[in-house]
Formats: C-alpha cells, sequence, structure tokens
C-alpha cells in the first residue's frame, strides 16, 4: 500500500516545482499565465492569488474538457499556455499538475510550498470579493486544526 506522502514523492520525478519567487519573475515576464486553485471552495474564497481561477482537485480533469457541468473553458483550452497549479502546501497541486500533464499540457509546473509559502514571501492574497487578506489571518487559515481523532492512535500499555 502507497501512502498520500508517498504519492507525492513519486509524482516530484514526473512534476516541474517552482518557488513563490520563481512565480513572482514569471508573472512579470508573463502576465497570461494561468493560476489554476485546486483547493475547494471554500478554502479559495477565504484567501488565493488575484487572477487565479478554483477549479477543486476533485473536478480537474472533467473540467479540462468540454461537455461536462465542471466544464471550465479558460482551463480547456490552456493545453500550449503556462499553467502554474496552486494549493495549500503544494501538495495537491503536484498531483493535479501531474494530471494536467497526462492531458495534454504542455507547459504545466507546480507551486512548491503551495500558497503558504507564497504567503511567507509576503506576496498578496485577496478574498472572494477581492480585497487583500491580512498576511496573519492567512497564517492562521493555513495552521492545520486536527482533531483528536485524526492524530495516529496512541497504544495503551
Amino acid at each position: 500500500m502507497v501512502r498520500y506522502i508517498e504519492l507525492i514523492r513519486n509524482t516530484l520525478s514526473d512534476v516541474k516545482e517552482i518557488m513563490p519567487w520563481d512565480l513572482v519573475e514569471r508573472l512579470e515576464e508573463n502576465p497570461g499565465i494561468l493560476i489554476v486553485d485546486v483547493r475547494e471552495r471554500h478554502e479559495f474564497d477565504f484567501l488565493h492569488i488575484k487572477g487565479s481561477i478554483n477549479v477543486p482537485r476533485g473536478v480537474l480533469e472533467s473540467a479540462c474538457e468540454w461537455d461536462y457541468e465542471e466544464t471550465e473553458p479558460e482551463l480547456v483550452q490552456a493545453r500550449e499556455r503556462a499553467v502554474v497549479v496552486v494549493c495549500r502546501s503544494g501538495h495537491r497541486s503536484l498531483l493535479a499538475a501531474h494530471s494536467l500533464q497526462v492531458l495534454g499540457y504542455e507547459n504545466v509546473v507546480s507551486l512548491r510550498t503551495g500558497l503558504r509559502g507564497w504567503n511567507d514571501y509576503e506576496e498578496p492574497l485577496v478574498n472572494n470579493t477581492g480585497e487583500p487578506v491580512d498576511p496573519e489571518a492567512a497564517d492562521d487559515f493555513f495552521t492545520a486544526k486536527l482533531r483528536p481523532d485524526q492524530r495516529v492512535p496512541r497504544v495503551k500499555k
């Protein structure tokens, strides 16, 4: 059985990653880069990179094709366009970028460190109304909040 983190590691050899400062440079050189945020809608609504589109990981593959309820026309037409996939930490985006490559996207990369790293690099994030998100509020949002039942069970002695 392969665990989630092993799946991520196995994908690293197939997908190119860039750091937040690389994305800043790329956006300066090519403002037409398509940024695809694969987090869930509520995550995207709270904060995202201005100009990015939200295509949750669960519907990504059908969003890349015509004639589906999830079809995202800008994404369907981006197979030859520069695409950067982002998520919270860089894990979902790595898997999503791999899927896009399999589906024929020619110039796709994943944002290593995700939006947490983007925020740590002090790059701006906006909410669903386009207003800036305070970096400290973003830090709090990105902090894992595990319930006790989500942690590895401890063996009683």
